[in-house]
């Protein structure tokens, strides 16, 4: 299946819980006048990226309470619901990606990774467990038997390598990030620019 061009791409792991406040907010901003349209959402494996944050490389139990405590700041400051925190964390977001990436290729990328991603930190479910998966898929009308016979397909692996090998060379060291116009702008911060940069491409075309 060949990608349809976009203004812009959207990479996630719905392993990140910056990617979650991203997510939760990358419509809006991308959307708003005079910004010419919404990302293409493009599932990635985070680990697989050069420089991604893995949650497991802290030095010690205060550093990664502080990074937490900032985590839940920052969705307070946005007007999320209370952050939960899924147990275990980090988790292994393998099947989940998966089945983000067979989203995408029936165009349920977006309902898919949205209801996974409030499964996971606004429920406090961690996705290595398939029901909290299958839950989110079926929020967004998508089959369980499906959903599991699509997540194992080797295309849909061979899929998910794909995108992340694309993402890195186009720059993204990690997730949340957003291609425009051949420039990546990593991090939750950075959705602003990034707006900005497809409404320059916009102008200029």
């Amino acid at each position: 299946m060949r990608d349809v061009p976009t203004p812009a791409a959207f990479y996630f792991d719905l392993a990140s819980p910056l990617a979650y406040l991203a997510a939760e907010r990358v419509l809006q901003v991308l959307s708003n006048p005079p910004t010419p349209g919404p990302a293409e959402w493009r599932p990635v494996l985070a680990r697989e990226l050069p420089g991604a944050e893995t949650f497991e490389a802290f030095r010690c139990e205060q550093e990664r309470e502080v990074f937490r405590a900032e985590v839940e700041l920052r969705a307070r400051a946005l007007g999320l619901q209370p952050l939960r925190w899924p147990r275990p964390f980090p988790f292994d977001s393998a099947l989940a990606m998966r089945v983000a990436t067979y989203a995408a290729s029936i165009g349920r990328a977006v309902p898919f990774a949205q209801a996974a991603f409030r499964q996971a930190f606004a429920g406090g479910h961690s996705l290595a467990n398939p029901d909290y998966v299958l839950i989110a898929a079926a929020a967004c009308e998508m089959h369980p038997t499906a959903v599991l016979r699509g997540a194992e397909l080797r295309s849909t692996a061979q899929r998910l390598h794909e995108n992340t090998a694309a993402a890195a060379a186009a720059g993204v060291t990690d997730v949340p990030a957003i291609v425009v116009a051949g420039r990546a702008f990593i991090g939750e911060g950075e959705l602003e620019h990034a707006a900005a940069r497809m409404h320059e491409v916009s102008v200029s075309a």
